[in-house]
């Protein structure tokens, strides 16, 4: 299980998609897409810095909650989404059905905390004694495979993490798309970030520090012999792991990850784990071929296992079970948790509430059966239907982008829009919702819910690798706010919750929903066709598909906008990686781009009507700049530069400097510090 507090953590860094936000859910509720005017700073000039022109007014006055580490448009609709799914789950009880029974007894399991401290540490028992009763590599082996989940997150491609030793990815293959395949992923370290281990800047010399303590009193809580020198142990062992691991850049290079190995030739390719065993245990030694995501990790990891202490390697995983564990264990294990991982990493000042804990817990174990009531009670057909149009509008000004660009061969252009034909755009929830018969849920087991349900979910997977490439298969349950592109089934997901105020408002006026939500749209849209996407062709398989002349163009393009973003400093010193971020970069320049094309087409190719002193295109972009309103912990935005995919919002809100239609709409003039001279507007697509 990932604890709580971390997956916090991970979430909003896989999330930083949509950071934007509003002064309060009440707020927010009552407020349609529209341009919040009173949250500007229009002292600023648009050209100097339009993410704090659109917002500097909301920036200036909003704290971030005690209890969170970020503030933003996602926080907004997510609270929203949170009370919905409240209300759902804590009257699930009532019906009679299996799976509304399953909600209610996880959600009743979890909020048992009598039951909770009853059980102490019972529930990790017979784990702990497998562990213990470790003799030799064969058994440290077995264990390690009996242990694999499919808990990676496929949302964020560059910084793949599972806090077991390795994770399982299951997905088409690279280069047969018709085919599912088992990808094995580097793992293991408690402290997320690669780095944290390695660099010797205060703040990862500091987080170190207070890891190890973390360690300790993790082991004096169950009552562990000699807890000091233990933690120091397994400290050691995870700064070992840490070296061996690949960086978020490599893990974010496509090219890199495609490593096909044999079942049969693991053992002389990466010796020190006894992968016949390793792969029993893990139920995969009927797999032929297995994608090694990173290479590098797997070979220094099962060198790992060959060479550092049977001991050590015990106490690890004695550690990794009982602190992995700790938000479902009584109340001391619980609150040890959140102190590291939720003060300390993550910068939050309170731990939320019980109840609030026990619904995200509930909503992510049960993710579909809770996705299926939310979409019965939330999500009505007009606004599918509207989302629908608004899609199909910004798929037609791609498509006619990519017919006038000039720089792009007939060859190219055609495989483009061969792509473009065969997207396949998920929009609400998917067409089958999974199942969930066969898992047991007891009210009074809150950590054995959450196990039976890891080892259902891993053996879900494990069947797809024995059926057909699904096309329409979904990665995210409908009350999820994010979008998500898949290269590799060239599928779109746009899943209800993130299909509310502020992105999305039926009755709000139509270019300010393509300046929010159109521009999220186009922008996973162009996912299929940035650094990354343009690897894929139309049916998902990873080959080049562009003329070397195109792939030169597009990629001298990439690394201007790499060097806009490298320009920019969230914190003194500390620069956003223009290479790391360069797809979600891509994705918001082009996105933004068909986003507006659409909505002149929407407006008869007409500029729409003005309102509150805005004329129509300023409307666009306000929404747009307001759509990445918001606000992070130094902790977290530190975090989020060193390993994430995507910039910080404030750094996205400034996208609008690449269009030649944002510099007429405000009066941009040379001078102005986002000003860039036409020939230095990047133009991908």
């Amino acid at each position: 299980m990932n604890r709580i507090y971390k997956k916090t953590v991970t979430f909003a860094a896989a999330f930083t998609l949509f950071v934007g936000l509003l002064p309060t859910a009440a707020a927010a509720q009552a407020k349609t897409a529209g341009i919040d005017a009173a949250g500007m700073d229009t002292a600023i000039r648009p050209g100097d810095d339009f993410f704090m022109y659109a917002n500097g007014t909301w920036y200036k006055n909003t704290e971030i909650p005690a209890d969170r580490s970020s503030l933003g448009a996602f926080n907004v609709i997510d609270d929203v989404v949170k009370k919905r799914t409240a209300s759902l789950i804590e009257h699930a009880e009532k019906a009679k059905d299996p799976e509304s029974q399953a909600i209610a007894g996880y959600y009743k399991a979890f909020m048992n905390v009598e039951e909770i401290e009853k059980l102490g540490l019972s529930p990790l028992r017979s784990g702990l004694a497998e562990i213990a009763a470790i003799k030799d590599a064969k058994g440290l082996s077995r264990v390690l495979g009996s242990q694999l989940r499919a808990d990676v997150d496929p949302l964020n491609m560059t910084d793949f993490y599972t806090p077991h030793l390795f994770g399982l990815f299951v997905s088409p293959n690279f280069t047969d798309p018709k085919k599912n395949v088992p990808y094995l992923l580097q793992g293991g370290l408690g402290m997320q970030e690669r780095d944290v281990y390695l660099k010797d800047d205060e703040r990862s010399k500091m987080l170190r520090e207070k890891y190890l303590e973390h360690i300790a009193a993790v082991l004096k809580l169950a009552n562990i012999d000699d807890a000091d020198a233990k933690a120091k142990r397994i400290f050691d062992l995870e700064l070992k792991i840490a070296k061996v691991h690949a960086d978020p850049e490599e893990s974010s290079d496509v090219h890199k990850a495609n490593n096909p190995w044999k079942r049969v030739d693991f053992a002389a390719k990466a010796p020190g784990i006894d992968w016949t065993a390793f792969f029993t245990a893990a139920k995969l030694d009927d797999q032929p071929l297995f994608i090694v995501w990173q290479p590098g990790a797997t070979v220094g990891e099962s060198a790992l296992v060959g060479s550092e202490p049977l001991e050590t390697w015990k106490e690890y995983l004695t550690f990794r079970a009982i602190d992995s564990a700790s938000p479902l264990l009584p109340k001391a294990f619980a609150d040890e948790s959140f102190d590291f991982y939720g003060k300390t990493v993550a910068g939050l000042q309170q731990q939320s509430s019980r109840e609030l804990r026990a619904i995200a817990a509930t909503g992510d174990a049960l993710g579909d059966a809770v996705g299926k009531l939310y979409v019965g009670e939330y999500f009505p057909a007009r606004a599918k239907s509207d989302i629908q149009t608004l899609v199909k509008n910004i798929v037609a000004a791609f498509g006619k982008r990519i017919d006038g660009l000039t720089w792009m061969s007939p060859k190219t252009k055609a495989k483009a829009k061969e792509k473009l034909g065969t997207l396949y755009v998920g929009v609400g929830y998917p067409d089958k919702f999974r199942s969930y018969d066969g898992v047991v849920i007891k009210d009074n087991d809150a950590l054995g819910n959450n196990r039976r349900l890891s080892l259902f979910n891993y053996e879900w997977n494990l069947k797809s690798l024995h059926q057909p490439v699904d096309k329409r298969q979904w990665w995210i349950t409908p009350q999820t706010v994010n979008a998500l592109n898949v290269p590799l089934q060239n599928a779109l997901n746009f899943p209800a919750a993130i299909l509310n105020p502020p992105f999305f408002d039926m009755n709000a006026d139509q270019v300010e929903n393509y300046g929010a939500i159109g521009a999220i749209i186009g922008h996973e849209i162009s996912h299929s066709f940035d650094n990354m996407g343009s690897e894929f062709d139309a049916y998902g398989k990873m080959t080049k598909w562009w003329t070397p002349e195109d792939f030169e163009h597009f990629t001298e393009s990439g690394n201007r906008l790499a060097a806009q973003f490298d320009a920019y400093e969230p914190l003194p010193g500390v620069h956003v990686n223009g290479k790391l971020t360069l797809g979600e970069n891509i994705a918001d320049v082009a996105g933004l781009s068909a986003a507006y094309d659409a909505y002149r087409v929407a407006y008869n190719g007409k500029e729409a009507p003005s309102k509150d002193g805005f004329s129509g295109d300023q409307r666009f972009f306000l929404a747009f700049g307001q759509a990445w309103r918001g606000k992070m912990r130094p902790q977290l935005l530190r975090a989020i530069i060193a390993t994430n995919g995507h910039a910080p919002g404030e750094f996205r809100a400034d996208t609008v400097r690449n269009l030649d239609a944002w510099y007429t709409a405000f009066g941009v003039k040379p001078g102005e510090k986002l000003y860039l001279a036409p020939e230095s507007r990047v133009r991908v697509w």
